[in-house]
């Protein structure tokens, strides 16, 4: 006779079956029973310095992992969580929240307890906005089966989900055997072959067709379709912003980066002169389309999403992303003579540090663009330190990480801890302004702990560099202090530090900082104030026009 377990049991044994090895958060009173568990169980507690840094870390594991998950207290640990979730949201990563919460019978006669705001149910009211699923474990009749669907809406949708586990329930034990199961989401048959016959016959009658492949390709662990259909049909593909790595970016196919007007000219044309522009997982934002400068032609389009199939004007519905992808890869589609069309750029190839010259953010990118190599993830904070990265050489897929959609600062930093603990083989290199360092940077001391060893460009112009760049002015409340950031490493007792003001001492920090396999490095880049990257210029001019 088997032997029933606990809820917390339970809920640490499915997400292990699922692939978590680490768990991201800060213990607090109505959840310190879990905390014992987790450490009594094969997943790891990673204690960060933050709960918004744990939210931003488990983000970054699920984006690289499938699945991230991060464990808070009541409030006071949840709420602070709730700008990294509704990120993850937005993004569609799916990260699983669980919070401790007052126990059931502590709540009979409505006390005010600690950490509680107006209701009991104040906390999941809120995370209701910001995850596709949310559950309260208060029964045990009810729980295990709450948990099983929670966690298959997360993997179905791609999307952040939320449990709350109330302290007397954590040891409670459920009074029959439970047997998870997952059930798939299914095409309709017919709806699905409709489908791929229309996207075939428009694509074989094309003459000019283009990929844009974007972040669900990567959420849906679909990148090995998009190549084969790459591959097959010999069709260019053009990555966002959002979906940048999606496919190595030294594919001889491979376009770039499209922006819309503010991106490369070649890339533009290539995506917007097309007649037949197949959009695989896109995300139509703002930052996607270049403020909204994109050209996208629905009567020239295929559109397929986990959302819906659109091809041209027609909808089909019961059709998931997932088979429409692999659907289009065993299509009868017409293979195409394509001419090789990644080249690296003269001036990338050619590239030649001056060593007095003072660094400025171009020929920082271009210079980074040479160190590239497949053991490393580039992740990025928001305004130049992403804008200027998307012109990066990725090498492999999903080596590239950004807020590009919900743009939230403070990212960059937990991001790497996340990463790193999610595919230890690869080594982050984090590039993070001033003012995002000094929301979050500090988590270098978890990585300290943990014996990570990221290596962190803070591109210092003392202020928020793209504040100033949209209002097209300077402003004294854009500015902040001038830390110094070379001496982080003096103060949390190891790591290696760096001044950079010339290119010469850029290339020596450099080469020193990807020797020190022990430890992170932080880079101190002093940026002139007005200097911007090419596309961080084009950005604000655009939104300035909007403000």
């Amino acid at each position: 006779m088997k032997k029933h377990i606990s809820m917390g049991q339970y809920l640490l044994k499915r997400l292990y079956e699922l692939g978590i090895r680490h768990i991201f958060g800060i213990p607090g009173d109505y959840i310190l029973r879990f905390y014992s568990l987790i450490e009594k169980s094969k997943i790891i507690p990673v204690v960060t310095t933050r709960e918004d840094s744990a939210g931003f870390a488990a983000d970054a594991y699920a984006r690289l992992n499938g699945l991230g998950a991060l464990c808070v207290t009541y409030c006071v640990g949840g709420l602070n969580v709730a700008n990294p979730i509704a990120g993850a949201y937005a993004e569609k990563s799916p990260v699983v929240v669980i919070s401790g919460a007052p126990g059931m019978k502590e709540r009979e006669k409505n006390p005010l307890l600690h950490h509680r705001v107006r209701e009991f149910t104040t906390q999941k009211d809120i995370f209701d906005h910001l995850t596709v699923a949310s559950t309260v474990l208060s029964h045990p009749l009810t729980a295990f089966q709450e948990i099983d669907r929670v966690l298959d809406t997360a993997l179905r949708y791609k999307r952040p989900v939320y449990i709350e586990l109330p302290r007397d329930m954590t040891d409670v034990v459920s009074p029959y055997h439970h047997q998870s199961s997952r059930v798939k989401e299914l095409s309709r048959p017919e709806a699905l072959r409709e489908s791929l016959d229309e996207a075939v016959k428009m694509i074989n009658g094309s003459k000019n067709p283009v990929i844009l492949a974007d972040v669900e390709v990567h959420r849906f662990g679909l990148q090995n379709e998009l190549i084969r259909l790459v591959e097959r049909t010999g069709i260019p593909v053009a990555s966002t912003a959002l979906g940048k790595s999606v496919i190595s970016e030294v594919h001889p196919l491979y376009l770039g980066v499209y922006e819309g007007a503010i991106g490369r000219e070649e890339v533009r044309y290539a995506v917007e002169s097309s007649d037949c522009l197949i959009m695989l997982g896109a995300f139509l934002t703002d930052i996607n389309l270049g403020i909204f400068t994109a050209r996208l032609d629905p009567a020239r389009s295929i559109y397929a999403t986990s959302e819906k199939i659109l091809i041209r004007y027609h909808r089909f519905e019961e059709v998931t992303f997932d088979d429409f992808m692999k659907g289009l890869v065993r299509a009868k589609i017409q293979k195409r003579k394509t001419p090789r069309i990644n080249e690296k750029l003269s001036e990338e190839i050619k590239f030649k540090v001056r060593p007095n010259e003072l660094v400025c953010l171009k020929r920082l990118f271009q210079y980074l663009d040479t160190i590239l190599d497949d053991n490393m993830v580039v992740i990025a904070d928001i305004g130049d330190s992403l804008f200027g990265a998307l012109d990066l050489t990725i090498h492999k897929r999903t080596e590239f990480l950004s807020p590009a959609y919900y743009t939230s600062m403070g990212f960059a930093v937990p991001a790497a801890l996340g990463a790193q603990l999610a595919k230890s083989q690869l080594r982050p290199i984090v590039i993070v302004g001033d003012g995002a360092f000094q929301m979050t940077g500090l988590e270098l001391s978890t990585m300290i702990r943990l014996k990570l060893n990221p290596i962190v460009l803070v591109l210092n112009n003392e202020g928020y560099g793209t504040e100033r760049v949209i209002e097209q002015a300077n402003h004294s409340y854009n500015d902040i202090v001038n830390w110094k950031y070379h001496e982080i490493p003096r103060i949390l007792g190891r790591g290696k530090g760096f001044v950079v003001k010339k290119e010469g001492e850029l290339v020596k920090a450099l080469s020193l900082s990807l020797a020190e396999k022990e430890n992170f490095s932080i880079l101190n880049i002093q940026i002139d104030r007005q200097d911007h990257s090419p596309a961080m210029e084009r950005i604000g001019k655009k939104m300035f026009k909007k403000i």
